[in-house]
């Protein structure tokens, strides 16, 4: 299955039934008066969180979602029939967003989450519905509500308990594979990773999501490389896990590139609590390893960790360091949660 985070799609809710002119025709009754139903209601669109998507690739071949609209009333005072409505099933983590691709309309955060994107029209009033004491045969009826029309944006962020960040070639993906059952794309040039991975890992019994993107090159906010548009399936975790490859000739320029990248991007993604590793240091000496990783924390004002994808080496510790930081902000959010909780005696 292809990835797909963006998709436009036009809506449109359906139309109410108009009202019914009708008169009670009856033998042997001389006045049977007005008996117009009134007209049915529009179908709503819905959108809905669902499980077991991880992309927006259906939208790709349908873009156009229109419910049904509501029959007009009968006779008999037969009111008529409702139109149905129509849902778009969308990915856990999904974005619906205005025409100007920046007024959000829902987060849909939540599984089984369901919004209401267009209402449909109501139906108008048979003529049944104007009798009155001083008018007994009432000759009109409304027509049915128009429907809502509009189109909108699915922009999918996924939802990860921490992101991997980095290079081309620092070994993402392979880190990815060594400690997750997820197979990414692995080979020895740039791009390799073309769209995000989720992988789940686990350390010391506890389990946690992971998320792959593609690598950032300096200049990705301009679009160079494949740009930034990644960046948004990594705001949603709690912590960022940078790799720099150490087998690189300046590891502190690559780690300031990135830095730089995420600063560009803005959404407070530069702010995240970061955990910051040399990968591939299984191609070192010991002299080297020192060297770098002394030249790095200089840079990063905090300790670097060592690690091998490959061998294995140090991945145990880079894990409990993500977990460390995921339970901290698991934390913070309780913590906030009970502070807006109301006082009750």
């Amino acid at each position: 299955m292809k990835f797909l985070d963006l998709a436009k799609v036009h809506i449109r809710s359906g139309a109410g039934g108009n009202g019914c002119i009708s008169f009670r025709r009856e033998k042997f009754i001389e006045y049977g008066g007005p008996d117009g139903g009134d007209g049915g209601r529009g179908g709503d669109v819905w959108a809905e969180a669902v499980d077991g998507l991880n992309t927006l690739i259906d939208f790709r071949y349908q873009q156009h979602f229109f419910a049904k609209n509501g029959k007009a009333g009968q006779g008999s005072q037969k009111t008529g029939a409702s139109g149905d409505d129509i849902v778009l099933r969308v990915p856990v983590g999904t974005e619906i967003l205005e025409d100007d691709e920046e007024t959000l309309i829902a987060d849909m955060t939540e599984l089984g989450q369901r919004v209401l994107l267009a209402k449909g029209g109501n139906g108008g009033f048979g003529n049944l519905h104007f009798k009155t004491s001083t008018n007994q045969a009432p000759r009109h009826a409304n027509p049915g509500q128009d429907g809502v029309e509009r189109t909108i944006w699915l922009r999918l962020k996924l939802i990860a308990d921490a992101g991997l960040l980095g290079l081309p070639n620092a070994g993402k993906s392979t880190f990815l594979a060594a400690t997750s059952n997820a197979r990414p794309k692995i080979a020895d040039y740039p791009f390799t990773t073309l769209h995000p991975n989720l992988g789940v890992v686990g350390v010391d019994g506890v389990e946690f999501v992971i998320a792959d993107i593609p690598g950032l090159i300096a200049g990705a906010h301009e679009g160079r490389g494949i740009g930034d548009r990644f960046l948004g399936h990594v705001e949603r975790c709690a912590v960022l896990l940078h790799l720099v490859d150490a087998t690189s000739d300046d590891v502190a320029e690559d780690y300031a590139t990135i830095i730089h990248e995420l600063e560009a991007y803005g959404g407070h993604l530069a702010d995240k609590p970061r955990v910051t590793a040399l990968n591939k240091v299984d191609a070192l000496d010991n002299e080297e390893r020192a060297e770098k990783k002394a030249a790095l924390e200089r840079l990063v004002g905090s300790p670097v960790l060592m690690m091998s994808g490959v061998s294995r080496e140090g991945v145990t510790e880079v894990l409990r360091a993500l977990r460390a930081e995921i339970d901290e902000d698991r934390l913070r959010h309780k913590a906030a949660g009970e502070e807006r909780e109301p006082w009750r005696p």
